[in-house]
Order: C-alpha cells, then structure tokens, then sequence
C-alpha cells in the first residue's frame, strides 16, 4: 500500500478512528490494533511475505528473551550468531543470491572454466533490508546489555512491522521506539496537527518533486546516447534532487503519520544538500542508516581511534557496504566508494567534524565561501548519483563521458515549468525552515491563520494538479 495512493488515503483515517475513538487509552489493545493494521499494510502487497517478517521477528524475540537470562560470554555469542545468521541469510537469499551467482560464473569465465549455477527467480520483498536491521539492531542491544529485553510479544511485534516506517524508514532502534509501545498514550492535538504538516510537506516532494522530476530524468537515462551533454548534466542534477524528494518525503509522511498516533520517529533527512562537505552531507542523508553502520560496524571495527591505515580501511569499509546494502549491483558499490573517496581528505586531515552546526547560522542567507561550499559539495553528489541511477557500470561510465566530453551544453529537452518553480519553492522553504525538523514546522510562529491556511491549501492544490504520476517510491527497490 502507497502513502500516495487512495487505499492508503482510505485506510488511515479508519485505523487512526478505531484507534482513538474505540481504543483510548487502552494501551495493549492499540498495541494489537497496531499490529493487525501494520500487517494487513504490509500484506497489501504481497500477503505471502507475511510469515517471513513474522518468523524473523519471532526469532529475535525469542533470541532478546533468551539473553537476558544467559550469562555465560559463549551461550551469549551463540544466541546472537543465530540471529545474525537467520536474518543476514533471509537478506542475502532474497536480495544477493542471483547477484553472487552471477558473479562466480563470470569469474570461472574469465579462468577458462564453464560454470553455470542455476538462478532463482525471486520476489525481493519489500522493506526487508529496513525490518532486517531494525531487529538486529534490537537483538545486538540486548546482547550488549544496553536494553532490557522485551517481556511483551504484541508489543515487539507492532515495534517491527511499524506500519508508517515499515516500508522504507526510519530504522529505528529499539531503544528509542519500543519503550513507546508501554506508554499510555493519549491525544495530542499539536502532536497530530504537526504530524499533518510533516505529511503536507513529504507529499508535495515525492508527487510534485519527485515524480516530476522522474519525467524529465527517466527518459534521458534510458536513451543517453541521444541527448546533448547539457541535457545529460541538467537530468544528474534532477535525480539529485528526485531521490531526495522521493526518499526524504515517504520519510517525512512517515514520521508525520507516526505522530497522528502518538509515537515520535527520529528524523531521517535534516536539509543535505545544504552541507558543506561530504562528511556533513553523511551527517545529514538517511540519518537512520549512516548511525546505524557507525554504531553497529564502524566503531566495533575500531572507528577512528587506529592509525591512519585502519581509519582509511574503516572508511572504505562502511562505505562500500552502505552502498552494497542498497542493491545488488556493482553501480552501487562503485557509488559507496566514491563517497569514500570524498570523505577521505577531510578524515585524514582531521576535518570531518569542522562543519556541525547549520549552515549560515546566524544569518538569513549563506556566506559566498558556504555558497561556494555547497555548490561544490551537491556536484560531487551528483556525479556519484550517476552510478546510483545507472543501470550497470558502463552506462553510468559513458553517461560521465558524454556529460563532460560534449562541449554543447544547449538542452535537446527542455526542463518543464513545473519542475523549476517546484525545486524554486523547495529550496526556498526549506532553507528558511533549515534548523527545524521539516518544511513546514512551526509555521504559526512566523505567519497568521490565514496566511497559514491559504499556503496549506495552494500546496493541497499544487499536489493534485501537478501530481506526476509515478506512483512507486524509488526506496522501495532496496
């Protein structure tokens, strides 16, 4: 089921009236509730993924309940290597299998040996590389002793299978989310109306931003061979901002829908491509998952506290496996290793962590050094999210040559009105919202009612009649 779609627009509003309406403060029957709405969204897709979610989250339960009674360091390690392996395989099986088949042949190819394993025509299923990490960030807590373990299987379940983040995000540690699911929770409308706000705004960056942008963008990767170099620079820089507008939104109404029923997401996306540098850039992009690698591969491989030999390897290690997580192809690898190769002068000039603080901080617009600085930052983005969007390596390779080999920079398509005046508004609000958590975020202290109702119903408006159409959220594949 779609944020975007009329079942989901159908959908919400009944599950948050049995919610509030019939199951008021009745904390485990919101819980159940939750959980049978969580898993009907999810099996709106394909009901047979249904028990796969359900074992793994069984497993890790069970695992959780097991170390916390388990004192001896072996029976410890045992418990968490079979929830490791129980849900690395079920990602690897489903999402890596053909990949790594693939490549073997190839690789006996290439040393004269006929090598033909057999491929498996499989259903990748939806958000199982953001359910997986959730519950195995739950299961390394508790072996870490920095959670208790969960006593209440409802509870765990709902905290998994989350239907607002299920799909694509935030990943969510145990530690913040779960202790949400014991509280008596009861309506706040401030909460919700921030919440609807947060909704507003994701909407008009996936239907107005992002699928618009995906019209213009689509085309001109498929047919590169075809379009000027200027045509192919201007559909780099609108995936840029498609993926952004595609992800950040369904994170944004994820965390607003979240709200409306009384829970608080982390913030996934805070302005990235305001940043300076690559390293703040990281700071700022899939929040969830950039702290996830560090806390949980990062600092266990010793971080930033070796040599410079082990930094550099620590590097190149949680790039290259951030950009594996996000599918199975070698453009994604390449991806991941670019952004390494970004980040390394900073790390090894100790200048990671200089940019912390916001962007023009004490002013309304950005020095010319910050301005310079985010311009030469988002263009490295962009060249990196060539070999994101590509479909193998050497289209994403030619695209570059094309995009820089051809001094004609005129455009063989021009770029649609709406797109422009829709990125136009987008900088805009959100550089003047940039220290908040979204777009639209504590508007009432700045403009009156009616200025306030009048720029909610232009954006409603904008949505419906510039809507473009691509239903599918681009994270969706991952």
């Amino acid at each position: 089921m779609l944020f975007n779609s009329l079942e989901f627009a159908i959908f919400l509003p009944l599950v948050f009236g049995v919610y509030w309406f019939i199951f008021n403060k009745k904390n485990h029957l919101q819980n159940t509730w939750l959980l049978a709405a969580s898993y009907f969204f999810y099996g709106w897709w394909d009901w047979r993924f249904l028990g796969l979610i359900a074992f793994s989250s069984l497993i890790d339960y069970f695992i959780g309940w097991q170390l916390g009674k388990a004192e001896a360091t072996k029976q410890r390690k045992l418990l968490l290597g079979i929830s490791l392996f129980v849900n690395l395989g079920f990602l690897g099986f489903f999402k890596y299998y053909n990949f790594f088949a693939e490549n073997f042949a190839e690789a006996f190819t290439l040393l004269g040996t006929s090598f033909d394993p057999a491929r498996l025509s499989l259903i990748l299923p939806v958000g199982i590389s953001f359910y997986t990490f959730q519950t195995l960030s739950y299961s390394i807590d508790v072996y870490r002793k920095k959670i208790e373990p969960s006593n209440n299987l409802i509870a765990f379940l709902a905290f998994v299978s989350f239907f607002p983040q299920l799909v694509a995000g935030p990943i969510e540690r145990a530690s913040n989310l779960l202790p949400q699911f014991f509280k008596t929770r009861t309506f706040n409308f401030l909460q919700a109306r921030d919440g609807m706000r947060q909704i507003l705004w994701g909407l008009f960056k996936k239907m107005v931003i992002a699928d618009n942008c995906a019209m213009y963008v689509d085309p001109v990767f498929a047919n590169y061979m075809d379009h000027s170099g200027g045509t192919l620079f201007i559909a780099a820089i609108l995936f840029a901002f498609q993926i952004y507008g595609d992800f950040s939104g369904y994170s944004d109404i994820a965390i607003g829908t979240a709200r409306l029923f009384g829970f608080d997401l982390k913030q996934n996306f805070a302005f990235p491509y305001f940043s300076r540098d690559i390293a703040e850039f990281w700071r700022r992009w899939h929040i969830s998952l950039s702290t996830w690698f560090r806390d949980y591969l990062y600092i266990p491989l010793g971080g930033s506290r070796g040599g410079r030999y082990q930094r550099i390897r620590n590097t190149f290690i949680i790039f290259l496996v951030s950009g594996f997580w996000h599918g199975a192809n070698w453009t994604f690898v390449i991806w991941g290793f670019l952004n390494a190769c970004y980040f390394l002068p900073l790390l090894l000039l100790n200048k990671n962590r200089v940019n912390l603080g916001t962007v023009g901080e004490h002013s309304h617009l950005p020095s010319l050094y910050e301005f310079l600085q985010i311009l030469f930052t988002f263009f490295l983005t962009v060249l990196a999210w060539v070999f994101f969007r590509a479909v193998s390596v050497e289209d994403a390779c030619n695209y570059l040559i094309l995009m820089f080999g051809s001094m004609n920079l005129a455009l063989s398509k021009s770029v649609p009105m709406v797109v422009l005046c829709g990125l136009m508004g987008l900088i805009i609000v959100e550089w003047f919202q940039r220290r908040k958590q979204h777009g639209l975020e504590d508007l009432e202290l700045v403009f009156p009612k009616l200025i306030r109702w009048g720029f909610y119903l232009g954006l409603m408006f904008i949505i419906v009649a510039f809507d473009g159409r691509q239903k599918e959220f681009v994270y969706f594949q991952f």
